[in-house]
C-alpha cells in the first residue's frame, strides 16, 4: 500500500456495490469518494447534519484502473490539490488490498451558504489548516 495521500477512508465493498459482471459499478466509486471527502471534512469541521458542511460539488470525475470484488477492503486517499478563492480540487485514489490502484478522481468542491444560496470565499482559517494538515504534499502524477 501506498502512504501517498494525506488522508484515507477505509470502505469494504458491499453486496448491494456490486453489478452484473460481478464487481463493482461504476457509479458506486463516486460514493466511494464521497465517503472519503465526507470524513475528511468532519476530521476538520463540526458537522452534526448535512447542512453544517459548507461545500457543494461542482464537478466530479473518475479513472477506472481495475475491478474491485464483493468483501474486498479499499483505501480511498484524497488531498486538496488546487485553491482557488471559491473552490478547491481534491485528487483521489482508490487501492484494493494488495495494493493495486482501481480507480482515481478529481473533484471541485465550491464553498457555499446553503442558507442564502450563494457561494463565498474560502475562510482563510479552513485553508491554512488543510494545508498545516497536509504539510508539502504534492499529488502524485497520474497518466
Amino acid at each position: 500500500m501506498s502512504e501517498g495521500f494525506p488522508f484515507y477512508e477505509e470502505v469494504t465493498v458491499r453486496f448491494r456495490d456490486i453489478d452484473a459482471m460481478g464487481h463493482v459499478n461504476n457509479a458506486v466509486y463516486f460514493t466511494y469518494m464521497e465517503s472519503a471527502r465526507t470524513a475528511f471534512f468532519r476530521h476538520f469541521l463540526e458537522i452534526e447534519k448535512p447542512l453544517d458542511l459548507p461545500v457543494i460539488l461542482g464537478e466530479i470525475r473518475c479513472r477506472y484502473l481495475s475491478p474491485a470484488h464483493f468483501g474486498e477492503t479499499l483505501r480511498v486517499g484524497l488531498g486538496i490539490s488546487r485553491w482557488g478563492r471559491k473552490s478547491f480540487d481534491f485528487v483521489y485514489q482508490i487501492e484494493g488490498g494488495d495494493g493495486r490502484v482501481v480507480a482515481t478522481g478529481h473533484s471541485v468542491m465550491v464553498m457555499y451558504d446553503y442558507a442564502q444560496a450563494e457561494t463565498f470565499p474560502i475562510p482563510p482559517e479552513f485553508r491554512e489548516q488543510i494545508e498545516a494538515f497536509q504539510g508539502a504534499w504534492m499529488p502524485p502524477v497520474t497518466g
